[in-house]
């Protein structure tokens, strides 16, 4: 018997995301099958005690001349320091946490390792696990194809 899985949807090589737990919307990413863990930039990470002693991550997301950043410093209780395996092949300490991230108006939560993309053209990597759960399959000739079916939706919902 044949089983009933949602079927695949398509991403380009290129698309916007919006993470709502965080206030973000149309951050632009880029989607990275190479990639395992997905990534996004950030800056000032650091580590503090709460109150009763617990450690707790401190990062700023994003640049804060990045289009639609808030500017807001996040805190994140719960996280991880992993080894990541950068595309040069270095392998670097990172801070991992998980996210939610908005793809075609559905909501995925994946792990997302913090780092410095200042000198990458897209904040934000999506790597395979989030393809894999999400069941995505990449087209590189399209981009942004996430997106343009949320404002379509959006736009068939708001017609008389």
């Amino acid at each position: 018997m044949a089983s009933l899985r949602p079927p695949k949807r398509v991403l380009g090589r290129r698309e916007l995301i919006d993470f709502p737990d965080f206030a973000l919307t149309a951050i632009e990413a880029k989607v990275d099958t190479g990639a395992y863990t997905s990534a996004i930039h950030c800056s000032d990470i650091r580590i503090e005690p709460d109150a009763s002693g617990r450690p707790v991550l401190h990062v700023q997301l994003l640049d804060p001349e990045h289009p639609g950043v808030n500017g807001q410093p996040l805190a994140f209780a719960e996280f991880a320091l992993r080894d990541i395996r950068s595309s040069n092949g270095e392998v670097q300490e990172r801070y991992v946490i998980q996210a939610v991230v908005k793809l075609y108006g559905k909501l995925f939560t994946a792990e997302f390792s913090l780092s410095d993309r200042s000198d990458m053209k897209y904040p934000v990597l999506l790597g395979r696990s989030l393809l894999r759960e999400g069941r995505f399959v990449v087209d590189v000739a399209r981009r942004n194809l996430s997106y343009k079916a949320q404002v379509r939706a959006a736009s068939r919902r708001t017609r008389p």
